[in-house]
């Protein structure tokens, strides 16, 4: 399998106050609008998250490896789990997330002319906003990842080492809207 595809859903959601990869956007859970894209791109979807709060969806579903680390530690759970050379994740909270923008990241990974010292495809905004989660990543990074987890980052663009990843722009910026507390769900919403 050349492509895998993941949904980060095991965040806290702290500053929402409830659990928002359930939150209804136009008859669906964003956990779900996330899933159908990300399947739709990379063929394939897992949700990295909690077992007995996302089974009942009816994708596979795997917990962190490590708990309370954030989405690093999200990304470094897809990375074990995956037979795939190059992974797409995404995080659930992206409600206007689309298959066509996932897939150009796929194929700017798969492309012939990729360089092959990259093993991060980062999708960058208009406005230079890059989105480490809704990003195509190789399965070598995985020691790369969890070197970053064991030396305490947290921030995924802390643990990328510069000289592996590889920048796209993308013009459609509501892929990039994320949902993280209760004023973004309403600016959500108004869109």
């Amino acid at each position: 399998m050349q492509t895998a595809g993941y949904v980060l859903a095991g965040g806290a959601s702290s500053r929402m106050g409830r659990n928002k990869a359930f939150l209804m956007l136009d008859g669906l859970p964003l956990v779900e609008i996330a899933a159908r894209a990300v399947r739709e791109a990379a063929g394939s979807v897992t949700l990295i998250g909690p077992p007995e709060v996302y089974a009942p969806l009816g994708y596979p579903v795997i917990p962190d490896r490590r708990t309370g680390c954030g989405p690093l530690a999200g990304i470094e759970t897809a990375l074990s789990n995956t037979t795939a050379d190059w992974n797409l994740l995404v995080a659930c909270d992206m409600p206007r997330v689309v298959p066509g923008a996932l897939r150009r990241i796929l194929d700017v990974a798969l492309s012939p002319d990729f360089p092959e010292t990259c093993a991060c495809v980062l999708p960058e905004s208009q406005h230079g906003k890059v989105e480490p989660l809704c990003a195509a990543y190789h399965r070598r990074l995985l020691p790369v990842i969890g070197k970053a987890l064991d030396d305490g980052l947290r921030k995924v663009t802390q643990a990328l080492p510069v000289d592996l990843i590889h920048y796209i722009r993308m013009t459609s910026e509501p892929i990039f809207q994320n949902i993280n507390t209760p004023e973004d769900w309403r600016a959500a919403l108004e869109r």
